[in-house]
């Protein structure tokens, strides 16, 4: 059996890559070709090109790489015709990936799996009867989004969210964190500004100046920055004029292993984390951590984008615990001010969030098989 599989992003890398373990312990001898990253290619993959070259978001950052994205697009899609899978299997990154989906649905009846369901229930419904076109089955991270594309004619199957089957901090990891970084029994206030360049450089100024205000209401909070790896040097420089002597947490000092596990212990120890608005809510979920959200668009990205949106929050917490205990300042909201204020809110009643947090985890597969392999039961299960 032959798989081919297309990620665009850091996120859908890490999908990629537990999909890929799980088909490999399901289907032994299966081989795998397509696009990914260092996850991927762990698990036997050899990219085609680099896949942070399609890392790119908002409509307006899209525009200057339109051409090379386009190349890249029948590039892969001429691949797939070529090697002729028995599957392929495209991650996340729609814009990128159903684009390819189309191309080789016009040339060959290959098998076609898209690993996450866009999220039609939040913006563009008209996404999934379109996607249907192109896309025999879904796997879907959401345990309400099934129903979605069914009724746009697709199979699909609900498989969990991976960030129930990561590892958490325990006690132990937490305490030598502490202990190895000096921190006594300080309170901890995580700060993460995002892991694209351009995030960093837009979210970075107004979180520093955001800490202002609660570093003088609370001047025994230690501020720690988690970097991530391809924007650590740029996080550690625009951080320098931050208040409060910030902790840069840089995988370039420690290598991967360690990082990973200071990242945990870091999220586990924290009072209160302000974050770019993501996936990473789920992860601080995971580690039953209090959160503020923040992230600031291109203005045209938001003009364009804001009338379309169905949902009244964009945060996974917010919507799968079907509540709003997460603040979020978002595109025009996303000022110091405002984020100070509600970091302060949160600090003083960290328990409201807490009770989400445990029902998100618990409504997103926590306790059931692993995801990945969860997954991989389902597109065999379907081919």
């Amino acid at each position: 059996m032959r798989a081919f599989l297309v990620a665009g992003e850091p996120s859908g890398d890490r999908l990629g890559g537990t999909l890929m373990q799980g088909l490999r312990q399901l289907a032994p001898g299966i081989t795998f070709d397509g696009v990914g990253g260092p996850q991927m290619q762990a698990q036997g993959l050899v990219s085609r090109f680099p896949m942070d070259e399609l890392s790119v978001m908002g409509i307006a950052e899209v525009l200057p790489k339109y051409f090379d994205l386009k190349r890249r697009i029948e590039q892969t899609a001429h691949a797939v015709i070529e090697v002729k899978p028995d599957v392929l299997i495209t991650i996340d990154s729609p814009d990128f990936c159903l684009r390819v989906a189309r191309l080789v649905k016009a040339e060959t009846r290959v098998r076609t799996v898209h690993y996450v369901a866009p999220s039609v229930w939040a913006w563009r419904p008209k996404r999934a009867d379109r996607m249907a076109r192109v896309i025999d089955h879904v796997l879907a991270l959401l345990p309400f989004e099934p129903p979605y594309m069914q009724a746009a004619g697709m199979a699909c199957d609900f498989v969990g969210h991976p960030v129930v089957a990561e590892p958490v901090a325990t006690a132990g990891e937490v305490s030598r964190f502490r202990a190895r970084h000096g921190l006594g029994a300080v309170p901890v206030l995580l700060v993460l500004p995002g892991s694209r360049k351009g995030e960093v450089a837009k979210l970075a100024p107004v979180f520093g100046t955001a800490l202002g205000p609660v570093l003088a209401a609370r001047p025994d909070l230690q501020v720690v920055v988690p970097a991530a790896a391809p924007v650590a040097g740029m996080v550690r420089e625009m951080a320098s004029d931050w208040p409060g002597a910030p902790l840069i947490l840089d995988p370039g000092d420690t290598g991967p292993a360690t990082a990973a596990t200071d990242k945990r212990a870091a999220f586990a120890t924290a009072q209160l984390a302000l974050a770019a608005s993501g996936t990473v809510a789920l992860e601080l979920a995971a580690a039953d951590t209090p959160m503020v959200m923040a992230y600031k668009v291109n203005w045209l990205t938001w003009q364009l984008v804001r009338p379309m949106v169905r949902v009244d929050t964009a945060n996974l917490v917010n919507l799968v615990s079907d509540t709003r205990v997460v603040p979020e300042c978002l595109g025009p909201d996303c000022r110091p001010e405002l984020i100070a204020r509600a970091m302060l809110e949160v600090l003083k009643h960290p328990g409201a969030q807490k009770d989400a947090m445990r029902l998100t985890m618990e409504r997103l597969g926590q306790g059931g098989e692993a995801p990945g392999l969860r997954a991989a039961r389902a597109v065999l299960a379907r081919l």
